[in-house]
């Protein structure tokens, strides 16, 4: 496997306390956090429902991080433009949801996002094969999506292995995100699997110790294994 940076950290606010939401963004950025990652939530794809456009905007309003939303929604195309005006840098949606997932990526591309699909744990890999030059990033959901806090699941790592094997091989840049029950145990696996973004909540804002001790701790674990 050839050399890659250092794996980056999403810090998501599903895990943030919302009553001093503006203080946690704050304290992940000066934590070293390299994203915040803001998970939309309709009740209808996934059962619960979370943020909008509105709390992008307020996030965009606090922190220079790059915001990266992840719409868990029916039909978000219809809603990309006011995610994209809001502050989003990065816009991933499910496979799932998008069946016309190539007019999907493109339309978040032409209005200056980058853009990322998003695999659940049923959904193969080879799911990709006809779109992985139009992505900027693969999100593998490591739980299955609608609430955090859950339990890691093992049998996605041979999944993050194609995924990386897919895009090695058609030179691509795209990042590989990893996101459920990321903590300092799984963290090693899924980079040395081969993903190079990690999306932590519990385990930035949810340990007991500042958001920076935390942050500090999951670099910790994976350095030196890229």
């Amino acid at each position: 496997m050839k050399s890659r940076a250092p794996a980056k950290i999403a810090a998501s606010i599903l895990s943030a306390d919302l009553t001093r939401l503006g203080e946690q963004v704050k304290e992940a950025e000066a934590g070293g956090a390299d994203r915040v990652h803001i998970d939309v939530m309709d009740g209808t794809f996934v059962p619960n429902i979370t943020f909008g456009p509105a709390v992008v905007r307020a996030v965009h309003r606090t922190t220079d991080l790059p915001l990266s939303t992840h719409l868990m929604i029916v039909e978000p195309e219809r809603y990309i433009p006011e995610f994209v005006a809001a502050g989003s840098s990065w816009v991933q949606v499910h496979q799932e949801t998008c069946p016309h997932l190539h007019r999907t990526l493109q339309q978040i591309k032409s209005l200056g996002a980058r853009a990322g699909v998003v695999l659940n744990p049923a959904t193969p890999a080879a799911s990709l094969d006809a779109i992985l030059g139009d992505v900027d990033s693969v999100l593998v959901m490591t739980v299955n999506p609608g609430f955090g806090g859950q339990k890691f699941i093992s049998s996605m790592l041979d999944k993050i292995r194609r995924i990386r094997c897919m895009l090695d091989s058609c030179g691509s840049p795209a990042d590989i995100e990893v996101d459920g029950g990321i903590d300092p145990q799984t963290a090693p696996l899924v980079v040395e699997a081969g993903a190079n973004v990690l999306v932590a909540g519990q385990a930035v804002f949810g340990t007991g110790h500042s958001v920076t001790q935390a942050i500090a701790r999951l670099r910790e674990v994976v350095s030196g294994l890229r």
